[in-house]
This record gives C-alpha cells, structure tokens and sequence, in this order.
C-alpha cells in the first residue's frame, strides 16, 4: 500500500462520525502485516488492546493514537515492549500525527534498554526521545498534542510517561488473597489513575509559567488561550514556560491488573475513572470482545453524555496465565 493511500485510508477513518476501532493502521505505518500479527502478545500473560474514536460534535478528528503490540521496531538487541499512546491533538492534526509516526521510534534510538530493566537508562532514553520528537515538530508545524500516556510494557514493568491533560486508568483488584480464593471480592477492582495532569492553573504549572514570563488567566488557561501547560509542539506557548518534559514512573505488573483505560479529556470529562472501570468490567464479565468494548465506552461518552469533542479511547486487557 503506498504511502498516500495509507494517509487517505486514515483520514476517511477518522473523518467518521462513527465510533470505530482501528487497530491495523498503526501497523501498517510500520510496515508490519496486519494479518500476520496476532492480537495478543504472550509474555507470562496475554495482553489484547484495541482503540476507538468518534470526532464528536468536531468537524475533523484531530486525535491520534498508537497500538504496538511489538514495540521493537526491529531492533537486533531484541527488545521486548510493547506501546500504547493516545495523542490529543489541539489547533490541528499535524503534531499528533508527527507524534503518533516516529516518537516510539525516536524513544527506542535514544538507547532504550533491552527488556526495559535499566530503569534510569530506559527514562532516559524516554526523555530523550520526548525531547527530539517536540524539536522536530516545533520545526515544522505551529499545532500542538499533548501526550497522555506511553507505556512500554515487558514483564512486570511497565513504563508511563505523559504530558497533558488525559488519564491512563489502571483497574486493580484489592487483594492479592481474594484472587487467591476466588471470591466475589477478587472482581471488585479499583481505578487508580495513572497520570498527573498538566495544566496552566495548577499551582506547580503555574510557577513555572509565570517564571517564564508567561501568565495565566482567569479562565484557567496560558496567555488566556491554552489549557494544557506541557505539549508537543505549540512553537507560540514555548516561550511561556510550555514544555514536552513528560512525567515518568514505572511499576510491576502483578496478578492485581487487570485492564488499563487510555483515554482523551473529552472522554474523562463525561465519565469518571471509577465508572469506567465499572462500565469495562461489566461488558467483559458479559463476555463481549475487547474490540467491542472500546467502541461501546467511546459510544456511552458520545452519544450517552454527550461528549462534543473528538474523544478516543483504547482498552489494554491483560490475561493473567
């Protein structure tokens, strides 16, 4: 498929008003076989993702996202992730475009360690590789995205790193000891979210804002216009103290996770973690696909509560072997 077909396959996909899981674009960006490739990537458990988006009420979907269940690119020392992104674009498509084509590609040159268990030298290499993703950018559109999340995941860790106003929800049963019983108890799961937000009116975001020179005003935004406070690109905000330095933890995966919500401000505006989680748990204990499940938690966003900008979600499933 060439190059131009592929961007307009894209565009007619996210022009739709239809809330849809696209999965196989990503990997043909990449030049991967979409048929080839099996949903589930076996690394002492399964792990099955699919994404979904509906422009809303927006003329255009500005929104990009990334699912890569190998993360390796190709890589020789046999590195072992997988990615997941969702990128919010605002004041047009290009940077998340940018964003969504080479920021894991620029994060895995930056020296990204195999199996990912250097964990100073893997947040380095992600810092890194945030950095020369927003220099390419800011080169060449004004247009910004902010970054949600960016995990890599390669057992038990996983890496998260966002910039922006998104979440990434990881659902938790309570005890490891109910798991163990198998008692009603073990399918209570808790959201925990897994990203702080950046935003201009948060007291940290506006030190730094107001130490560049830059202000924020009384609707809560930077120089009266921008809500978020850290984005690729925004070549106009740089100079008011807007950077692309993400957070970054990591954590071990255990028995006790068992999906991660990735999701846009539109679709947490309108639903809250908790209910999130609850709305997925209940559509997998009815024994839908992953697949669907995405698409029906983009659709209750839309069309249930009226979400009326471009909202995208994607569902990480981990079963546990």
């Amino acid at each position: 498929m060439s190059e131009a077909t592929q961007k307009s396959n894209q565009k007619r996909e996210s022009d739709s008003g239809d809330s849809s899981s696209v999965i196989k674009k990503l990997k043909l960006e990449h030049g991967q076989d979409p048929e080839a490739e099996s949903s589930k990537m076996e690394m002492g458990f399964e792990i099955e993702a699919e994404a979904a988006e509906d422009k809303g009420l927006r003329q255009s979907m500005e929104d990009a996202w990334v699912v890569l269940l190998d993360g390796s690119l190709g890589f020789q020392g046999k590195l072992r992730c997988a990615h997941f992104a969702v990128y919010d674009g605002h004041g047009g498509r290009l940077a998340a475009e940018y964003a969504q084509k080479h920021l894991h590609a620029n994060v895995v040159s930056a020296g990204l360690p195999r199996e990912l268990l250097n964990v100073k030298a893997a947040k380095k290499a992600i810092l890194d590789g945030f950095r020369k993703t927003d220099e390419a950018i800011l080169q060449e559109s004004a247009a910004g995205t902010d970054l949600i999340f960016y995990p890599l995941f390669m057992i038990p860790l996983v890496f998260v790193a966002n910039i922006g106003d998104a979440k990434a929800v990881v659902a938790r049963s309570t005890s490891v000891d109910n798991l163990q019983t198998g008692s009603d108890e073990a399918r209570l799961l808790k959201a925990i979210v897994l990203t702080r937000e950046h935003k201009a009116i948060y007291a940290q975001e506006r030190a730094r804002i107001q130490k560049a020179g830059g202000s924020v005003g009384s609707n809560g935004r930077l120089q009266g216009r921008l809500e978020v406070s850290r984005a690729f690109g925004d070549r106009q905000f740089k100079k008011f103290g807007v950077v692309a330095t993400p957070d970054i933890h990591s954590f071990d995966l255990t028995e006790r996770e068992h999906f991660i919500i990735l999701g846009c401000d539109c679709l947490w505006g309108v639903i809250g973690p908790s209910d999130a989680v609850d709305f997925v748990q209940k559509q997998l204990k009815g024994g839908l696909p992953v697949t669907a499940i995405s698409r029906s938690l983009v659709r209750e966003a839309v069309r249930e509560r009226r979400c009326k900008d471009n909202c995208m979600a994607i569902i990480i499933l981990l079963r546990h072997k």
